[in-house]
């Protein structure tokens, strides 16, 4: 996958990996499946949605909306940490929507390494300050809401035809039309509409004409201020009425509504299409259908693609053309078993190490130095277990991936067992041979991972009666429940106290 350079390529590489593997297709279909038969509690099952709600306060207004939530497209748009990051943003609350005194509202999870899963609640969001933002989401339906879903270019854009830079099909549009959408959407009018400072708009890739008609409807609802956060930019308040935009210290602005980026920013889905780095069926296919009006129905499955074992790489070994390829569980080359382990041990002491040899090694060793189709085949894989997308990863150990890989942090899939079903994966990991008290290159072990980032109980239980070790020489296990405040892993202590 070639992504363009400059800002896009940051920008895109960490959106083209959520796409990829934040939100699997089987996800999108069993959520979708749910809906329609009108089980909008199935369908927040399957996109990972846990429902706390006190049945008190459904509402004939929230009991509606809560039957058209499409739990999949919410986790589609919901922020990301991005920065080389595919994690959703943590520790938010995204108000979707108001009746009366109650708001229906769902929160992001409370770390970044921590199970990637959305929490619905219906209520007063808590926090409201810096440490847990309020993102206004009410008048942003069409992101959550699958009745509003089909109007994305109306809401964003005020018109049905077509997405800017994009043809009626989502293809990437010509040289000319590159040069008239601007003034065809117009975005010289919204940007002096919105009284965007020229900071600003350099510091944040603003799309002005979806600015300007959020803050209309914001306008129409009764909210008069809202703020921005635009990451190294600073935090900016912004006046509904007029519009009036002005950098401002968090603190003097943290009662306000956070305005998702969401809803000011080029949407990354449409500046994946116009850079050719996706195709319209690699869309979620509400959002499909949504930027590509007069695209012809998909031949096959539309959304992120299934996971499949990376294509055969071939290095320059010495003077031969060898050919690596994952399969069997395992990185196999054309060498003898006897000669790999030579020229890996020669490696080992400083010597001129075959290529082969050396893949070999920084395959084994969470090395850098690795043909870019396997780095990207390791990244994707850890990037599916951080989704809790289990059967994902169970389909590509099925197919011959290694399961002793290990990430950059020297991370085998046990350190990422709290993040998906321990049930379906569990037994497979350790049938594999992994080592259930492996460290990482902090020292911390699966069991301790689970513990620092919000493992659940169950997961943390599983990992004891599979042999982890609750302490070791650098690690303390009470200690780090302590620290964590993990209340939940209390009874870890209790039975400790007992054992002594």
């Amino acid at each position: 996958m070639n992504i363009p350079r400059g800002w896009l390529s940051g920008g895109l590489r960490d959106w083209w990996r959520i796409r990829r593997y934040a939100v699997p297709r089987w996800m999108i279909e069993r959520a979708t499946e749910r809906r329609l038969a009108g089980d909008w509690r199935g369908a927040c099952a399957a996109a990972r949605v846990d429902v706390d709600i006190d049945p008190a306060y459904l509402t004939p207004e929230i009991e509606d909306d809560l039957r058209h939530l499409a739990p999949d497209l919410l986790r589609w748009h919901a922020p990301r940490r991005l920065t080389g990051s595919t994690a959703l943003d943590p520790r938010r609350a995204l108000v979707l929507a108001r009746h009366g005194g109650a708001a229906l509202y769902a929160l992001t999870p409370p770390g970044a390494e921590a199970p990637q899963t959305l929490r619905l609640r219906i209520g007063t969001p808590p926090g409201g300050d810096r440490a847990l933002p309020h993102e206004d989401w009410t008048v942003l339906r069409y992101l959550w809401d699958a009745r509003q879903a089909p109007d994305l270019l109306l809401h964003r854009w005020g018109r049905r035809d077509r997405a800017p830079r994009l043809t009626a099909e989502g293809e990437p549009p010509g040289p000319e039309d590159r040069r008239d959408a601007r003034h065809e959407f117009g975005f010289p009018e919204a940007a002096e509409e919105t009284a965007l400072p020229g900071g600003l708009l350099f510091h944040s890739y603003i799309d002005p004409v979806a600015f300007a008609r959020t803050l209309r409807s914001l306008r129409e609802g009764g909210t008069e201020r809202v703020r921005i956060a635009v990451g190294s930019g600073g935090t900016w308040s912004v006046d509904t009425e007029g519009p009036r935009v002005r950098e401002r210290n968090h603190r003097d602005v943290a009662d306000l509504p956070e305005l998702p980026c969401v809803a000011w920013r080029r949407l990354p889905d449409l500046e994946l299409l116009r850079t050719g780095v996706l195709t319209p069926e690699d869309l979620h296919p509400l959002v499909r259908d949504a930027l590509c009006p007069a695209r012809p129905p998909a031949d096959g499955p539309v959304g992120p693609p299934d996971p499949e074992l990376p294509e055969p790489v071939r290095v320059r070994c010495r003077d031969e053309w060898h050919e690596i390829a994952l399969r069997d569980g395992r990185l196999c080359t054309p060498h003898a078993p006897e000669e790999r382990d030579r020229e890996l041990a020669l490696g080992a002491l400083g010597g001129p190490a075959a290529r082969c040899a050396s893949v070999m090694a920084a395959w084994a060793n969470a090395g850098r130095k690795l043909p870019s189709v396997l780095r990207e085949a390791r990244i994707g894989l850890f990037l599916r277990m951080h989704a809790g997308d289990a059967e994902g990863v169970l389909a590509l150990l099925d197919a011959g991936f290694d399961p002793r890989v290990r990430d950059a942090r020297r991370r085998t899939l046990l350190h990422h067992i709290h993040q998906v079903d321990h049930r379906m994966l569990l037994p497979r990991l350790l049938a594999a041979g992994l080592d259930v008290n492996a460290e990482d290159s902090d020292g911390l072990t699966p069991l301790h991972v689970a513990v620092c980032h919000h493992g659940s109980p169950e997961v943390v239980r599983a990992l004891l009666e599979a042999g982890a070790r609750p302490d070791t020489a650098r690690r303390s296990l009470a200690r780090l429940i302590r620290k964590h405040e993990r209340d939940n892993l209390a009874f870890l202590l209790t039975e400790e106290a007992a054992d002594e």
